[in-house]
């Protein structure tokens, strides 16, 4: 099956109050345990590279491996890329294929952010291209992206942003935060700050990122295993399963990825010191990609079935 856009995707979860979710992938095997769990599932599904895995597995190498899942799927999938620093990155991945794009202009002053998505959108429009951009800016680190601080997105620049540029998707800054350490003390989210971008854009899809939830249980598995992964903590899921019925329509989801799958491979290597075969590890590593992927869709994201 072709890759698809988000459009329709949106629309429907928009609707039907749940989200869609957003799998970065870096390696076959990430990709392969994404793609069971949406298969088992019956969901919808983006699958997203970052800057970061466009330089460790490079560009071709990802497209190329969605394309062998697009050959043993049904699934609608759309391609898209997470944080474009530029015009230039987002024009090739849309060259390359991707059939959704994020340009991010948050680092930048609000006209110039502004005026580097209106460039995106014009190109991407004409290739039948989606395009999300962000409006507010998230504290925490992944891949290149970091900041030290949250600027939370204002719901009066949110609408003349969208007005002005014509994207399709917005990412807002409402508490969420890149990387594993979230929150210093107790977990919020400003859902009166999303209720009102909401009302104001009807009908228009909100992005969240940096929504992972650090499942404890994973955490304490790699330290248990040698990792020194500390006091991580993510958001909660009932927070994040409240966000889709305030026209939340795309939860990125990364870290919690990393964590299963680091943590299973630490377990696995101490108890089997003399294995070397990347397959053995990797085998379980898979199955708790699959495993982590399908509690999200089931329980955080409200999306199975949805196809």
């Amino acid at each position: 099956m072709p890759l698809t856009g988000t459009r329709e995707m949106f629309a429907r979860a928009y609707k039907e109050g749940y989200a869609v979710g957003a799998f970065n992938v870096n390696n076959m095997e990430i990709i392969q345990g994404i793609i069971q769990a949406a298969t088992e599932e019956q969901a919808p599904l983006i699958l997203q590279v970052s800057a970061g895995a466009r330089k460790y597995a490079g560009q071709a190498y990802i497209r190329k491996l969605i394309e062998a899942a697009l050959s043993e799927s049904d699934l609608p999938i759309a391609l898209h890329l997470d944080h474009g620093q530029d015009f230039d990155i987002c024009k090739d991945c849309i060259d390359g294929g991707f059939t959704s794009v994020m340009i991010d202009g948050s680092h930048l002053s609000y006209e110039e952010n502004i005026a580097v998505t209106k460039r995106v959108v014009a190109y991407a429009h004409d290739r039948g291209v989606v395009v999300e951009a962000e409006l507010g800016r998230l504290a925490g680190v992944e891949d290149d992206v970091s900041s030290e601080h949250s600027i939370y997105t204002d719901p009066e620049q949110a609408v003349d942003f969208v007005q002005r540029t014509g994207c399709d998707s917005l990412a807002i800054a409402i508490g969420t935060s890149h990387g594993a350490y979230k929150f210093a003390g107790e977990a919020k989210l400003d859902f009166a700050r999303l209720e009102k971008i909401t009302n104001m854009l009807p009908d228009f899809p909100i992005v969240l990122h940096g929504a992972s939830s650090v499942p404890q249980e994973f955490v304490q598995m790699a330290n248990q295993y040698g990792g020194d992964i500390g006091s991580a903590s993510g958001v909660p899921e009932d927070l994040l399963r409240k966000a889709a019925t305030y026209g939340v329509c795309k939860i990125n989801i990364d870290t919690d990825i990393r964590l299963a799958m680091t943590a299973v491979i630490r377990k696995y290597m101490a108890e089997n010191p003399s294995h070397f075969d990347p397959r053995q590890y990797l085998t379980p590593a898979r199955d708790a990609v699959k495993k982590m992927v399908q509690h999200k869709i089931r329980n955080v994201l409200g999306c199975s079935n949805k196809i």
